[in-house]
């Protein structure tokens, strides 16, 4: 299913449901992605707009460069997180945002084991 004009996110959405292992459910009024409960993806709408928040590592240092461009679209705080804003009218380019979501979703399943089968 392709995205709506109205709602950039879904192609977002649908893309990290796909992955191995999720979870959805919501923190705050976001939209919350895990896989065995660690947190990889927070998006939704937000004042008019639309956030998603991605975990980076590797691409850390252009995400903070794109904050450093544009502080109103992006946002590189203390911790591991990245905030990208955006509108139906300017969505986030697929490039971006499918490169940050693998790369989260990488670095929340590294740290977790895989789930152990029960013995028969």
């Amino acid at each position: 299913m392709a995205a709506s004009k109205k709602d950039p996110t879904e192609a977002i959405r649908e893309a990290a449901s796909r992955f191995p292992d999720v979870d959805t459910g919501t923190s705050c009024t976001q939209g919350s992605f895990k896989v065995r409960k660690k947190a990889f993806l927070f998006i939704g709408p937000q004042g008019g707009r639309f956030k998603a928040m991605f975990k980076l590592d590797a691409s850390r240092p252009a995400a903070e460069a794109l904050a450093a461009q544009e502080p109103d679209r992006f946002e590189a705080g203390s911790t591991a997180w990245i905030t990208a804003r955006f509108s139906a009218e300017k969505p986030l380019p697929k490039k971006l945002w499918s490169k940050w979501l693998k790369e989260s979703y990488g670095l929340s399943t590294a740290k977790v084991a895989p789930k152990k089968k029960p013995a028969k």
